[in-house]
């Protein structure tokens, strides 16, 4: 064991520097595990005033929920064929928009500050109304109205706080990384939602990652880590990808075969010397705590992960509430199994993703009806699945679900193709659990779906809305000379809290 002594300074008179000692003593294998573990039980704090310290893992405030489920849909869902159903779209088809009684809409204020100017042309070009590519209904007691596309989910509709009046001002695919920063990508890369309930809240499970993220993330053009990295907040708050993959979930953390466990062990207990040694070179390295810390936990997690994968462990009734049994459903179905199995595991806040790919997004320029139908066939159950499994299972309770996706979609054609244009004006976000009524449609976009004009809500109200239920004040978790934009912390929508 290298004990502290050995790095004194020269000059120190045997003693040893108080910053030294601490990244001597807790950046080794079972120093971060147990430093994580006394600060969040209140034992470690900082004994100088003038000394900022990261947040304690205590929540500010009583919670309402402990995790987070993330369900995010790329390539930008139409909320007009799916959450927000707009009949005059049907009795204005064919017609532009300037024909009808809503002709200003494309002269608005927020289009002029929010579209460039070089896309207005495009857009005034795509202003003949398509009608809607489905029919709705109302479902459950709330009489909530739902496409026909959302079968299972609107079954699930008293459960669900329905918000239909966000609205974004990025109008190309990086409104990804503005729904799950806050900012457009113009200004930078910033830290995410669930990096942020990472570095407020830190750990339940020590062995496993408290930020997981599911499914294929799209490439740099929307955003692409961005969406789940932490930026200031240390690369130790990002997202840990995970495949969902039962036979092979962690293809990156295994040593090989021929390697014993206790042949591992000998080996991290040698990289843990040496990473003591250059803790306490360069004590204030983000990147050496986070490459350390994630080292460790890769080695804890070969045991623990591959658990959460045992989907055999599931019965039968409930393997088909999430739709294993079928094709179309399978495997976003595995994503969302895996999701319940993480929080039942202490797992905060777990991102799920789909529509990774070009062949496979949400973005329907062309062939809506094609496109949308397939997509909500494979993610329809699956999301229904989880939110009746937590909810029989008691942990809707204290599981906050969010479904969201970068933008909705436009009311007028594009072209010639049956599609829709991407749309940041006004679209749909739901949530359910974790202190969220349930059965309650809140906001509104006009009768064309095109902007949002009731209780209008900018993308990080959600984000508040997630910190408030958590126990958490956005405005405590401020970093020494990173400084926040007032539309950075968002407003919770209390309207939709219980």
């Amino acid at each position: 064991m290298i004990k502290p002594t050995q790095f004194t300074p020269s000059g120190c008179c045997g003693r040893v520097n108080r910053r030294v000692f601490l990244a001597d003593c807790g950046m080794g294998f079972t120093g971060v595990v147990l430093g994580a573990m006394l600060q969040r039980d209140g034992i470690l704090r900082a004994s100088s005033a003038e000394v900022w310290t990261l947040p304690d893992g205590k929540p500010h405030f009583t919670p309402k929920a402990k995790s987070v489920i993330w369900l995010f849909m790329q390539g930008g869902v139409s909320h007009l064929d799916t959450f927000d159903p707009k009949p005059a779209l049907n009795k204005y088809a064919g017609k532009a928009i300037g024909e009808t009684p809503y002709k200003d809409v494309l002269d608005s204020p927020l289009v002029k500050k929010n579209v460039r100017e070089s896309d207005v042309g495009s857009l005034k070009l795509r202003s003949k109304i398509f009608p809607m590519q489905v029919g709705y209904r109302k479902f459950g007691q709330s009489g909530i109205e739902l496409t026909d596309w959302w079968p299972h989910l609107g079954n699930c509709i008293d459960d669900i706080a329905l918000i239909r009046s966000v609205w974004t001002s990025d109008n190309d695919h990086t409104a990804q990384l503005q729904f799950h920063t806050g900012r457009h990508i113009f200004d930078g890369f910033f830290p995410s939602i669930g990096s942020w309930v990472h570095y407020g809240l830190g750990s339940l499970n020590d062995n496993l990652p408290q930020f997981v993220v599911l499914g294929e993330q799209n490439g740099p053009c929307c955003g692409g880590p961005g969406a789940t990295g932490a930026s200031y907040l240390g690369p130790e708050h990002s997202g840990v990808q995970l495949e969902v993959d039962p036979d092979n979930p962690l293809p990156y953390a295994f040593p090989g075969p021929g390697v014993y466990q206790e042949e591992q062990q000998r080996t991290f207990e040698f990289l843990k010397q040496l990473n003591q040694f250059a803790t306490v070179r360069y004590p204030d390295d983000p990147a050496m705590r986070a490459r350390i810390k994630s080292y460790e936990l890769a080695f804890r997690m070969q045991t623990a992960i591959p658990e959460v994968f045992r989907f055999s462990e599931e019965s039968e009734a409930t393997r088909r509430l999430y739709g294993l049994d079928r094709e179309e459903t399978k495997s976003f179905g595995q994503r969302c199994l895996t999701a319940r199995r993480l929080v039942e595991r202490g797992v905060r806040f777990v991102q799920v993703y789909h529509g990774g790919g070009s062949a496979t997004l949400w973005d329907a320029h062309a062939e809506l009806q094609k496109n949308h139908s397939k997509m909500s066939t494979q993610v329809d159950q699956p999301i229904a699945g989880l939110l009746r499994d937590l909810k029989q299972r008691g942990l809707l309770e204290q599981t906050l679900v969010v479904w969201g996706t970068e933008f909705g979609r436009s009311p007028g054609v594009e072209g010639t193709k049956e599609g829709r244009d991407h749309h940041p004006f006004g679209f749909s976000v739901w949530m359910a659990g974790g202190g969220i009524k349930g059965g309650v449609a809140h906001g509104a976009t006009d009768e064309l779906g095109f902007h949002a004009v009731e209780h209008r809500h900018y993308v990080t109200d959600i984000h508040a809305t997630v910190l408030q239920q958590l126990g958490l004040d956005a405005s405590k978790l401020e970093v020494p000379g990173q400084k926040r934009l007032q539309i950075d912390f968002g407003k919770p929508i209390y309207d939709i809290i219980a």
